[in-house]
């Protein structure tokens, strides 16, 4: 996993820091998205509040990570794919929210529906967001 993070952050002409190394670890080995609570928890006291969120500023900036909006207003972040970059994202896929657990995930294989905007508009990004039980949670 050490490469490929390292590969990642040379990748977006980035230095290798602690606090990226460890944050991108977070993500590469997470099924679903990260809150910024979640992360301060994971990284444990060796990064404060400021340093992850201006790591993830750079993150989302460079395209490797995008936000989903909560129906709380709080936001969540997970990994990007392959075609995004800086400045670029190409993340238009549907979130699933676990009512049950509160797990967020990305289901990149759920298509985004059409959407027709008025003459004159467009649009920058779709974000489409599916509540109900997961998986594991439906399992009962």
């Amino acid at each position: 996993m050490q490469e490929a993070v390292q590969d990642i952050l040379k990748k977006n002409q980035l230095s290798i820091t602690g606090s990226r190394v460890k944050i991108l670890e977070l993500f590469l080995e997470q099924q679903g998205a990260l809150a910024h609570g979640d992360i301060e928890r994971r990284t444990g006291e060796k990064f404060d509040r400021v340093t992850v969120y201006r790591t993830l500023q750079v993150f989302l900036n460079k395209g490797i990570i995008h936000s989903i909006p909560t129906s709380d207003n709080s936001v969540l972040y997970a990994l990007c794919k392959d075609d995004c970059g800086e400045g670029h994202h190409h993340d238009n896929h549907v979130h699933f929210v676990c009512d049950t657990c509160g797990t967020t995930m990305c289901l990149d294989d759920v298509t985004v529906p059409a959407i027709r905007l008025p003459k004159g508009f467009k649009f920058s990004e779709i974000q489409v967001v599916v509540n109900g039980r997961c998986k594991d949670c439906n399992q009962d």
